[in-house]
């Protein structure tokens, strides 16, 4: 590790009003001032460019039950300049070590009249800037009531912005790509139904949000270290396009509730002229504290499969008996009912998908709809739903266990709470005990469905800390997590690198239900993966859902080639194959290529990125001289010459490419792909053609 670099500067600033700062590379220039009314601002460029214009700062509190106004009054007071550069190595992730390299303002301020004191953080790194609030211990501001964060983002122009709707319990929708000025009159079309959803402004989007200028600027709005306090939206004013911050709230409309000393997470603005150097950035990681988990050896990336997508598209079924008859946890018995034949979780059953994950070297198998409870799941806000221990009858925990270990193979928990989350916390030690027991090592937890108790949101303050909770009690048992429906990742798996997963956006299951846009795939990267990997559950391989299931007409909007370009694109430690064995039988030749592609690597290049069009990534995997490239497609077909110039010089390699046969399309021909070996080495230039929705992936393996 690189020893780090630190400076401190410490000087006296209460009667300047405007500073500035610039990155060490001096690309960008923060600027802050006081006003004549003591209301702070900040503005940022980069490369003599305006990447956020004139914003104000502050908050709407209530202290000892009064409102309190704390965005204007401020003088400076204090300023404490600090440069830091270290390298760290990272459990796992796109490279095995980060280098941090930030300057950094801590601005101190007293505000006139209340002298409420409010400590303002900047770092700017080169690729872009992270700040934070911080309430230092003071004796008039101890417990308070954050009522609204006033935070704002002053956009230059009418950007082109890739969005989805604000809302306070979903982030599974499509992307929407318009103009900013155009984000109310479209904002219906794009607030498509969920499980869960609460809107609170026509306006309103969420972050991680990528926008471009017409000057060909990127900027990347997204937040750091969400810790005990709420999501955070953000909502336009379309005259002033000015972006301000919106805070989730909690079941009474207040925002957090917090106690001095405390901080609020990062907001961050990643910019760019490279669309490349967005999907580079590591301030959000950066933005984190470092691990706090001292010994990390348990926490290892997998390869999985599982009992999951013949459900999904309604081939199969969660729930044991489709009988008529009332749950009741401890009174139901479940051996006096009629087994469906659509259960799927059943032994046997499960038992060939272990032995499928055995044969091709996968190293677990996911199993839902194995405990009690699934008949009544959904929709009746119902508190004691699941116990997350006592399997069906017609799953036998133990003999599986067995099974599977004989086989090298680990099983995946599956906890889904319905949301419903005291129910969750009280059996949560008993849970996590229960899979210790049973071999169990990782945990696929789930919150479809509206929060109870009833009036929180999945993104409010305390679900936040849920979370949290339920992350650092897994690492106590040693037990990774992979949080669906929970709040979008902003790094923490730095801290907690048994994160390994989220879900928090419109993953592969939606093509289930109808579809996403084809273009999807290529927007994510510059959003959703910022904070963190998502678990997509690529792999799909059978477009047409009604092969497997008559009733489900809906259609992958993707080629064979894209679907394999994912396991590169999409970085993630955890990478599901989602569909069925039975229709990987079918191409095994394809299917080659998830099975080698690593899940750990060394260091990670974007070749070429622009949102909503196309995205190829190449990455070396970890100790050794191999590559593996992946890239996705949009709507337009197009032509891709791929100079290989990253790769050893004077090293030969044999290069096997996985792509779009020439007639394919995402509609018309998405399992019409060609597998070509070619020697290759760092001189090379590929010609490759991409059809619509399509992609192709690459191994790179090093001669021996």
């Amino acid at each position: 590790m690189k020893t780090p670099l630190l400076t401190l500067l410490c000087f006296i600033a209460a009667s300047a009003s405007a500073a500035s700062l610039q990155s060490p590379d001096g690309a960008f220039l923060l600027e802050y001032q006081t006003d004549s009314e003591g209301v702070l601002t900040y503005k940022l460029g980069y490369k003599g460019e305006p990447v956020v214009d004139q914003s104000r700062l502050g908050f709407e509190l209530r202290i000892e039950g009064e409102q309190h106004a704390l965005n204007s009054g401020f003088q400076i007071v204090e300023v404490i300049e600090n440069e830091f550069d270290e390298t760290w190595q990272t459990v796992w992730g796109e490279e095995t070590e980060i280098r941090n390299h930030y300057r950094e303002r801590l601005v101190r301020l007293r505000q006139e009249g209340s002298g409420i004191e409010l400590d303002l953080r900047f770092r700017l790194s080169d690729d872009g800037l992270g700040f934070r609030y911080e309430f230092p211990e003071q004796s008039n501001l101890r417990h308070f009531v954050v009522t609204d964060e006033l935070s704002e983002f002053a956009m230059t122009g009418d950007h082109t912005a890739f969005w989805i709707p604000g809302d306070y319990d979903t982030q599974e929708y499509d992307y929407t790509e318009s103009r900013l000025s155009a984000i109310a009159e479209l904002f219906d079309s794009a607030y498509t139904e969920n499980a869960s959803q609460t809107a609170f402004s026509k306006t309103g989007v969420q972050t991680a949000l990528m926008l471009k200028t017409d000057s060909g600027l990127y900027i990347n709005l997204h937040e750091a270290a969400l810790i005990d306090y709420p999501a955070m939206h953000l909502n336009l004013n379309p005259e002033t396009l000015v972006f301000e911050s919106w805070l989730t709230p909690n079941a009474v409309g207040d925002k957090a509730y917090l106690q001095a000393p405390a901080q609020t997470p990062w907001r961050t603005i990643i910019a760019s002229d490279d669309a490349r150097d967005i999907l580079a950035s590591r301030l959000t990681y950066n933005l984190n504290e470092p691990c706090k988990i001292e010994d990390t050896s348990w926490i290892r990336p997998m390869k999985y499969i599982g009992v999951w997508w013949e459900m999904i598209t309604g081939k199969s079924s969660w729930a044991y008996t489709d009988a008529a008859v009332p749950i009741k946890l401890g009174e139901t018995d479940y051996t006096q009912l009629p087994r469906s034949e659509r259960h799927a979780a059943n032994t046997e059953h499960v038992k060939t998908y272990i032995d499928f994950a055995a044969k091709h070297g996968f190293d677990g198998v996911l199993v839902e709809g194995w405990n009690v409870g699934w008949e009544d799941w959904f929709g009746h806000e119902k508190d004691y739903v699941f116990d997350f221990v006592t399997p069906y009858p017609d799953f036998d925990v133990a003999e599986l266990s067995d099974y599977a270990r004989q086989r090298d193979v680990e099983l995946i928990m599956h906890h889904e709470t319905s949301s419903s989350v005291r129910n969750y916390e009280r059996h949560m030690d008993a849970a996590y005990a229960f899979m210790k027991q049973h071999g169990y090592n990782s945990v696929k937890s789930g919150y479809v469905g509206n929060i109870l108790p009833k009036g929180e949101y999945h993104y409010s303050q305390w679900l936040v800390n849920h979370y949290q909770y339920a992350l650092e009690k897994a690492a106590e048992y040693e037990i990774m997590v992979n949080a669906h429906e929970a709040v979008r990742p902003t790094g923490i798996a730095r801290t907690y690198p048994n994160l390994v997963g989220n879900e928090s956006a419109r993953g592969t299951e939606y093509q289930a239900f109808g579809g996403s846009k084809v273009n999807h795939v290529t927007v994510l990267p510059f959003t959703r993966l910022i904070g963190g990997p998502m678990d997509y559950t690529p792999g799909i391989f059978e477009m047409d859902m009604s092969k497997l299931n008559p009733e489900n007409q809906s259609h992958v909007n993707s080629t064979i080639a894209n679907q394999l370009a994912l396991y590169v694109v999409f970085y993630s430690p955890l990478h599901m194959a989602a569909d069925l064995p039975e229709n990987y039988d079918r191409f095994l030749d394809a299917f080659q290529f998830i099975k080698d592609v690593p899940l750990e690597w060394e260091k990670s290049v974007y070749l070429e990125a622009e949102p909503g069009r196309f995205v190829t990534t190449a990455r070396q995997e970890k100790g050794s001289k191999d590559w593996y490239l992946g890239s996705v497609n949009g709507s337009e077909q197009r032509s891709v010459s791929l100079k290989l110039d990253f790769l050893d010089t004077g090293e030969r390699y044999t290069a096997t490419l996985y792509r779009d046969a020439a007639d394919a399309h995402y509609l018309d021909n998405p399992q019409a792909y060609e597998i070509e070996t070619i020697p290759v080495s760092s001189q090379s230039t590929l010609q490759l053609s991409v059809a619509s929705g399509g992609g192709f992936a690459i191994s790179i393996v090093a001669d021996r």
